[in-house]
């Protein structure tokens, strides 16, 4: 048998080699729509070698034909999509022949899916927990899904122990509790004998996984892939998610009381930004390096558990994501979008990550589980924008079948035969060599597990640090276990002392455990890296944003009418709330307006607030608990506040009247209005918290 074939040429039956002499015009495509340039030969590691478990055209195939009369289906998690599309700001040609990089200024459509992780489909929107962030191009060449996170690393670093992480994290299988928490035994069990999952863990008791929107969170591929050009020259890259608007997040007591007050307040966020035309935008980056770099680097490239600083690979701008369109119906869309990291196109290809490789395969049975049919490309959200055409048949609820005859190729049924593969431009993999024996081992270069960690760490600002050490000894005190307790607390040891003690003091722990045994030591001298710090990296105006009113009949009409055209000249955004939600009328009798009632809308719901009371309105508010939290509750969580002197009365019944800072701005004319918004830039009023006990 011959061991070697010619580009163009197919085996046949008895292993000879000949060339397909019938003439098509159609190209033979994935479900996807991604042109075939070979449907003989399954992805090899040599031509003598294993089959390679990446091969998405092998396998979209098989597991089509293996369900062919099975159909199941099961409901997904929470999640949220709107419609848009991605713009190319410049040609890539240098860098890889994927379509939807070659021309500049050109518009792909796009769906776009936000999600929690750990819940269940009805849980609330601010848990701590890490955020989907996935992407569906509908390119000339087939669908690419960008499947990331608001997270650039993750938790481990092979997918054979994503089943472990997952049931570890969910509810506790005999009692069915909590919901949408990781502060509980099982989880933080998991956590301390994985020590790989330590700078995941930093990440994700930060701020990070709480985020104030949808709109205001970064995205990241989170895997090294692989770019390949025209020339098949292979570059490697990572993609970046940068929000136009910023990024924030909110603390955490607010995140618990806006799930009270709104447990969909992510997806009211996002639909009512799009209804109302402030369109959310991101650009896309990209790390871009090779193999020397990937040689010389101080950790493995193919560990999802790390990242590569941006000081040390800046993040290239190519294009811009818009969402545009909310859905036409939440469950033919939203619900049933099929994501799948196999799905990528001709000029983007996977690397080695471990993890990136067990995702691949385990998408597609997630997706027959969750939709009931091989068929869920025919639903119009997840069908290609493309021309698309195949052999695949039947299955249940199958739309598209094969016309004609021939369901099979090779056939000798000439231009009835149907579609034929394509070599000169079907989805050809990139030839990286492969060597090694078939075993079951961790690379060296991926042990690590500790300097990353503290490199996130101590590239926080001291507020942050704050943060993650307070959330850290929130969810540990749910652990009813000391020995886990100590365990993490060893394992923050080879992160930063100081952090490890204030936890320890935090929880009562009668003395230190000792350090982890590290696989390798902590490198102590990586430098902080500012992109990684939310406050750093937050907003420069206030676009976007939402302030909250608390008005009362009598209310100064001059300050309103000011308050509504710097926040319109910032592009952001007034709610009026009132003690009834039929409105009040202001000083000169004019209605206005209520768009929440009083005890039906609390600061937590807005990201600054303005008191705009007349006397008399004051005092009757300050009796009223409610308006009592409405004031604290937005000086506990740092926030910025407008307010009359009408309204020292009710300053005084919430308790802040006496403690009134540099966050705290009197409004009485045009020019203290317009200082206000510009203090609102900042977001939060941080250094108050420093006062807090």
């Amino acid at each position: 048998m011959s061991k070697s074939s010619k580009k163009g040429a197919t085996l046949g039956q008895g292993g000879e080699l000949h060339q397909q002499t019938v003439n098509t015009e159609e190209t033979l495509t994935t479900q996807q729509g991604v042109p075939v340039a070979d449907d003989q030969n399954s992805l090899r590691a040599g031509p003598r070698g294993p089959t390679l478990l990446e091969d998405q055209v092998m396998r979209e195939k098989i597991f089509h034909f293996d369900h062919e009369r099975i159909p199941e289906r099961v409901v997904h998690a929470r999640g949220y999509g709107a419609h848009g599309y991605f713009e190319t700001y410049e040609s890539l040609t240098d860098l890889t022949c994927a379509d939807i990089f070659q021309r500049k200024g050109e518009k792909t459509p796009v769906f776009v899916r936000f999600s929690t992780v750990a819940g269940n489909k009805g849980s609330a929107d601010l848990p701590r927990d890490v955020r989907g962030f996935a992407v569906k191009f509908y390119t000339k060449e087939g669908n690419w899904d960008l499947v990331g996170n608001n997270i650039p690393v993750f938790f481990i670093q092979d997918a054979i122990k994503f089943p472990d992480l997952v049931h570890a994290a969910k509810q506790e299988p005999d009692r069915g509790f909590p919901q949408a928490q990781t502060a509980h035994d099982n989880f933080w069990d998991f956590i301390s004998l994985t020590p790989e999952s330590m700078n995941m863990i930093m990440w994700t008791m930060s701020d990070r996984a709480i985020p104030r929107s949808f709109r205001f969170m970064e995205g990241f591929g989170v895997h090294t892939f692989r770019f390949v050009n025209g020339g098949g020259k292979s570059t490697f890259v990572k993609f970046h998610w940068k929000p136009k608007q910023g990024l924030q997040s909110v603390v955490w007591n607010e995140a618990l009381k806006i799930n009270g007050a709104d447990p969909d307040f992510h997806r009211r966020d996002l639909w009512d930004a799009i209804t109302m035309g402030d369109y959310p935008e991101w650009e896309l980056g990209l790390q871009i390096f090779d193999e020397t770099f990937a040689e010389k680097f101080d950790f493995d490239v193919l560990d999802a558990t790390k990242i590569i600083p941006e000081e040390e690979i800046p993040v290239k701008v190519v294009g811009r994501l818009v969402l545009d369109r909310v859905v036409d119906n939440f469950f033919a869309e939203t619900e049933q979008v099929a994501f799948c990291t196999q799905n990528i196109v001709p000029g983007i290809d996977h690397s080695d990550d471990p993890l990136l490789q067990g995702r691949n395969f385990s998408y597609l049975d997630t997706q027959l589980k969750r939709l009931g049919s091989p068929n869920f490309t025919h639903i119009p959200v997840n069908a290609p924008k493309c021309p698309m055409h195949h052999f695949q048949q039947d299955g249940h609820m199958a739309i598209h079948n094969p016309k004609g005859r021939a369901n099979y190729e090779p056939n000798s049924w000439g231009k009835e035969g149907g579609p034929r593969e394509n070599p000169a431009k079907g989805f050809v993999s990139y030839g990286a060599s492969v060597n090694g024996p078939k075993t079951r081992v961790r690379s060296e270069t991926f042990a690590d597990h500790y300097s990353q960690a503290r490199q996130f760490y101590i590239s926080q600002t001291p507020i942050e640090q704050k943060h993650i050490g307070d959330a850290l000894m929130f969810e540990l005190s749910k652990v009813e276990r000391e020995e886990i307790r100590e365990r993490v607390v060893s394992h923050l040891l080879n992160i930063d002392d100081e952090l490890a003690k204030r936890v320890a003091r935090g929880l009562g722990l009668d003395k230190l455990p000792k350090p982890a045994d590290a696989a390798k030591p902590t490198q102590k001298n990586l430098p902080a890296s500012d992109k990684l710090s939310i406050i750093k990296n937050g907003p420069k105006n206030f676009k976007g944003r939402k302030i909250g009113i608390l008005m009362t009949d009598g209310a100064a009409a001059d300050i309103f009418s000011e308050m509504e055209k710097v926040a319109k000249s910032e592009g952001a955004l007034i709610e009026v709330v009132a003690p009834q939600i039929g409105g009040v009328k202001n000083s000169k009798g004019k209605k206005i307006s209520a768009g929440q009632k009083i005890d039906g809308g609390p600061s937590v719901l807005y990201d600054a607030v303005v008191i705009l009371t007349s006397k008399e309105g004051a005092e009757n508010l300050a009796g009223f608990p409610p308006a009592k939290d409405f004031v604290s509750d937005a000086f506990a969580h740092c926030k910025f506040i407008g307010f009359v002197k009408d309204a020292k009365m009710l300053l005084e019944a919430a308790g802040i009247a006496e403690k009134v800072d540099e966050g705290c701005v009197l409004i009485e004319d045009k020019k203290s209005a317009n200082n206000f918004i510009k203090r609102c830039r900042e977001v939060r009023f941080w250094e108050r918290e420093k006062n807090f006990s």
